[in-house]
């Protein structure tokens, strides 16, 4: 099985995309989307200008929401940690809120939430990490405590902009019906770059999971490693927030059920990880686009429909001792 996964994952994606594409207020014919040329030019326009740009999209976001659900459970040694629910995605709302405010170009969404991201993740990481342990129950305080603070002043700068807080209301429950090229390029710097370091730094981070004290030992200088692992974590959420706000649990319930197939070794776990967080939620944005067509269901809300039980379940497991 572990073999077969990753192959499984890229069969299930490429069926997934085909399936994404044909389905619509207008159909595509399978035929149509393996062989555009068939197809009239209004329906090469859907293809290309709208679906494909979408579907790239939710692929690359679910990679990077994925991955770095796996680095930052590493980091803190907890099954719970998540971006979403430890407060880190709220803050890179905000920064994208400003940027909207200030009407900047697309790339500087990404920079402006990776500085907003950046801030709290590391108050974040400093409040709730006592003898280099981080405790569940103060992580998740902390959590909630950092993201309705930074809720609130997301609100207050959507009540400044006035009409046009609409926009910002329906991105924030999780949206990709703005995807375009320019985009699915500006989303593919930050993934590749991450990967690349979360992957190189793999072995290390492996020796995270054994806790700081073994780590050190084998001479590891663990609080530079968890600084930049959660430095490029932080840009990772920043850009992905930026360009499709609040979809949470992906962080979550992705890395927790491939960790059961591949075992915990980064390695194996990275790569397919972020293979499954984009097929998930490629899978998410087509129910959310289909099950009460014409009109779209925000993706963030499907993915809660299934991340909310799945955490309530390793909720209760953490606190019966079995982490």
């Amino acid at each position: 099985m572990k073999k077969l996964l990753p192959l499984t994952l890229l069969c299930g994606i490429v069926v997934m995309a085909v399936i994404s594409t044909g389905m619509g207020s207008i159909q595509v014919p399978v035929g149509q989307i393996i062989n555009p040329s068939t197809a009239p030019d209004y329906v090469r326009t859907i293809i290309f200008d709208i679906r494909l740009p979408r579907i790239l999209m939710a692929l690359l976001i679910g990679m990077m929401l994925a991955s770095s659900g796996v680095v930052v459970q590493t980091v803190f040694q907890n099954p719970l940690a998540d971006p979403y629910i430890i407060g880190i995605a709220a803050s890179a709302t905000f920064g994208a809120v400003l940027a909207f405010i200030f009407k900047m170009p697309d790339i500087m969404y990404g920079i402006s939430a990776f500085i907003s991201c950046l801030a709290s993740t590391f108050i974040i990481f400093h409040l709730s990490n006592r003898g280099g342990r981080v405790n569940v129950t103060t992580l998740l305080i902390i959590g909630i405590a950092v993201s309705s603070f930074i809720g609130a002043m997301t609100s207050f700068a959507m009540y400044l902009i006035g009409e046009d807080s609409f926009k910002i209301t329906m991105w924030l429950m999780g949206y990709l019906g703005n995807a375009t090229w320019r985009k699915v390029g500006i989303l593919l710097l930050p993934l590749i770059l991450s990967l690349v370091f979360f992957f190189m730094n793999r072995s290390q981070l492996d020796a995270l999971l054994s806790g700081d004290e073994e780590a050190h030992s084998l001479g590891i200088d663990v609080h530079k490693l968890k600084v930049r692992v959660l430095s490029v974590a932080s840009l990772v959420v920043a850009f992905s927030v930026a360009f499709s706000g609040m979809i949470g649990f992906v962080g979550l319930i992705i890395p927790h059920s491939i960790r059961i197939i591949t075992g915990p070794s980064n390695s194996k776990l990275l790569p397919n990880a972020a293979l499954a967080g984009g097929f998930f939620l490629l899978i998410c944005d087509t129910i959310g686009r289909m099950v009460l067509a014409p009109v779209e269901v925000p993706i963030g809300v499907v993915t809660a429909f299934f991340g909310a039980p799945f955490f309530l379940y390793l909720a209760f497991k953490s606190g019966r001792g079995s982490m």
